[in-house]
């Protein structure tokens, strides 16, 4: 039996080897860590009086609205799975004169992607600083996917999506929270989405705080419990930002439809993947929302509808799957969705914009 024992002994070196390459070749963040940032020194401060104006906005890789990627439609078989150069050009071009001409002083940008293979490993961030000019002077980053290599037979390349906040003014820090995980066995779950808050913190002249949270909360996750627990851990960082008594602001792409609302409305390709069971409500009943559910669920609510999906079968926005939420010392003075006609051909989603005012 000598033999079998050096089979079983080389089939454990090898396993342990290919668990250590996984390992290796995949994200592993810590529950909280210190998140990228690069900001000029002559930034300034916020002041006492600001009025922010606050852009958010999930960019869908800088992809545009020409493909139907393999995840877009409920059994996963869209026929694309990247965009080309020429849309990545066009899109960006489309995005950043978008940013100049609005001029936000905060943008939370979600789906950024960087050293991914279906966009050829850019720095998509990167390339947006280059063309929104020297005003924008702090930045801050925090990876929510990231691995050399995913095996998945639609990708079989590296990946890497980012959340990113730009600014204006001064940032002082940064802060990753990990989100919780979906269910999963032990390998995919490396391979996975690790999602995120992006946390960042601005002074304010006299001694104040303002901070920023940009998120992007778990799509796919229908049948499980995963988005109550993410909404749980989002509620819990504000809840602390309360009791220390700072002006925050909250926003980014929930995947995750307002308190109420008739998934019955929608195309079935699209109602697929929510559930009914009101996840984002505890967010709504504690918190400001840029736009209160009644109203998101009322006769304009196609106003206030974020999301426009690529899946031929549904054609139109359809849904709200994106906010902002804002701490009770803040008034905000404007907000609204820009569904304008060039931003049909930009992303998935319109861009949020809501301006702040600092309660004395």
């Amino acid at each position: 039996m000598g033999w079998l024992r050096k089979i079983l002994a080389i089939l454990g070196i090898l396993f342990g080897s290919l668990l250590i390459l996984i390992y290796s070749i995949t994200f592993h963040p810590d529950q909280a860590q210190p998140a990228d940032v690069v900001c000029n020194e002559n930034a300034p401060l916020l002041k006492a009086d600001s009025k922010i104006k606050v852009l958010v906005w999930n960019v869908q890789y800088l992809a545009g609205k020409k493909r139907v990627f393999w995840y877009d439609v409920p059994n996963g078989d869209g026929p694309d799975t990247g965009p080309s150069r020429e849309e990545i050009e066009s899109t960006l071009k489309k995005i950043t004169d978008y940013v100049r001409a609005e001029d936000p002083d905060v943008i939370l940008f979600q789906e950024l992607h960087d050293g991914a293979k279906n966009t050829f490993q850019e720095d998509q961030l990167e390339r947006i600083l280059s063309q929104i000019g020297p005003a924008y002077a702090c930045s801050s980053e925090a990876f929510y996917w990231k691995s050399l290599f995913v095996p998945h037979p639609k990708i079989l390349g590296s990946v890497g999506m980012k959340l990113a906040t730009i600014s204006k003014y001064k940032i002082s820090d940064g802060i990753r929270h990990s989100l919780p995980l979906m269910p999963a066995d032990p390998v995919s779950t490396q391979f996975g989405l690790k999602r995120a808050i992006l946390q960042n913190d601005f002074p304010v002249e006299g001694g104040d705080k303002f901070t920023v949270l940009n998120t992007h909360l778990d799509a796919f996750s229908q049948g499980t419990d995963t988005m109550h627990r993410q909404v749980e851990t989002i509620a819990g960082l504000l809840k602390e930002l309360d009791l220390a008594g700072h002006y925050w602001v909250l926003g980014g792409d929930f995947n995750l439809l307002p308190p109420g609302f008739d998934r019955k409305s929608m195309h079935p390709n699209g109602a697929f993947f929510y559930s009914d069971e009101q996840e984002i409500k505890p967010l709504f009943d504690k918190w400001n929302s840029s736009v209160p559910f009644n109203i998101l669920n009322g006769p304009e609510r196609s106003k206030y509808y974020t999301h426009y999906s690529n899946d031929p079968a549904i054609g139109k926005p359809d849904r709200t799957i994106d906010y902002i939420f804002y701490s009770s010392n803040l008034k905000q003075t404007s907000y609204r969705v820009d569904q304008g006609e060039i931003l049909w051909t930009v992303s998935d989603h319109f861009p949020m914009i809501g301006t702040y005012l600092l309660k004395e």
